[in-house]
């Protein structure tokens, strides 16, 4: 399946949140799912949000990704500005 990222949107799903990386990857957030309390690296990090989106690593894929996560791997990952989000363009297969 071809996924477009065109005018601040995923095949015509507007992106709520999204994340860059030095990798090139992009974690594009289309839909709060909800919150929980995440265990990462052994410690528990209370209402974690997670996201469902689009995923563009070297294997695209839709999902669920957890803000804190995204969070913790700064200043490799970081939040794309809102007003910036509309000028992602890009086609991908996921």
């Amino acid at each position: 399946m071809k996924a477009l990222i065109k005018d601040g949107k995923v095949n015509g799903k507007k992106i709520i949140r999204a994340w860059e990386s030095f990798s090139g990857i992009y974690w594009l957030a289309v839909e709060e799912a909800y919150k929980q309390d995440s265990v990462i690296d052994g410690r528990v990090y209370k209402d974690d949000r997670i996201y469902f989106g689009l995923v563009t690593g070297p294997i695209p894929e839709w999902g669920y990704f957890s803000e804190k996560e995204l969070e913790l791997n700064k200043p490799l990952v970081w939040e794309i500005p809102k007003r910036a989000v509309r000028w992602l363009s890009k086609e991908v297969t996921a």
